[in-house]
């Protein structure tokens, strides 16, 4: 059952911690974890793992990944115990694009880059997300000017009949990393090394001083720096 109105407003003053508690109670076996193990997703592991163990958590792996989150994928399952279900794209869909357009296809264009997110990522969330009520997320407001509207618990635009629900919106950079200190969380290690935000490693480098923090991602292209998971935030907070 949705939240109501009144809910989803209450639910702005609740810290993190009652947040994934929240719906862990709200939604049971139809909520899960997506978890990039970016810094944010590392928190929510840390998190979930707390008040919440019971929780799916799942993960993308495009086949792209840099081999430092390969290597912190093994160092958080052992360290948390919690089964990630890792979701691959459709290999004869990678086989007929790759084929088709060449293997860094993304470089060419935006729409070529579109589709190779569509058939890495968002066809695998797709997979991941069926049978879901809900969806945890590591979206933060601070992030970028396309997720500066992210409420905390919020109708995915995207998918109808489902919540997207965002712990750390109201989080700073600061708390995030304030966190991970506190509890010697483990984190990819490509942060101590300017990546703020980390995708597949093909398109994704550091960032300079004074860059804006999604700088680092399909840092060619100008328009707007999402892959089409959370495209909708984009959208909405996009100028005409």
């Amino acid at each position: 059952m949705s939240p109501s109105t009144e809910e989803l407003a209450s639910l702005e003053s609740r810290t993190a911690e009652e947040i994934v508690l929240w719906a862990a109670e709200k939604f049971g076996t139809k909520v899960a974890l997506s978890t990039s193990y970016g810094a944010e997703d590392m928190v929510l592991m840390d998190m979930v793992k707390k008040v919440a163990p019971s929780m799916r958590v799942f993960t993308l792996d495009t086949g792209r990944l840099p081999e430092e989150t390969y290597r912190l994928m093994s160092l958080a399952r052992t360290r948390y115990a919690l089964p990630v279900a890792v979701y691959f794209p459709d290999t004869s869909r990678v086989q007929e694009m790759v084929n088709t357009h060449g293997v860094n296809l993304f470089y060419d264009s935006v729409d070529s880059r579109k589709l190779c997110c569509q058939v890495r990522k968002v066809e695998p969330l797709g997979r991941a997300m069926n049978g879901l009520g809900a969806w945890v997320t590591g979206l933060r407001r601070e992030q970028s000017t396309a997720r500066a509207a992210v409420r905390k618990v919020e109708f995915d635009e995207g998918r109808p009949g489902v919540m997207k629900i965002c712990p750390l919106a109201d989080w700073t950079e600061e708390m995030v990393w304030d966190y991970i200190k506190k509890w010697d969380v483990p984190y990819n290690e490509l942060h101590d090394k300017n990546y703020p935000s980390i995708g597949c490693a093909p398109c994704t480098r550091a960032i300079q001083p004074g860059e804006d923090k999604r700088a680092g991602r399909w840092w060619w292209e100008s328009s707007s720096k999402e892959c089409g998971l959370h495209e909708h935030a984009a959208k909405a907070t996009a100028k005409p």
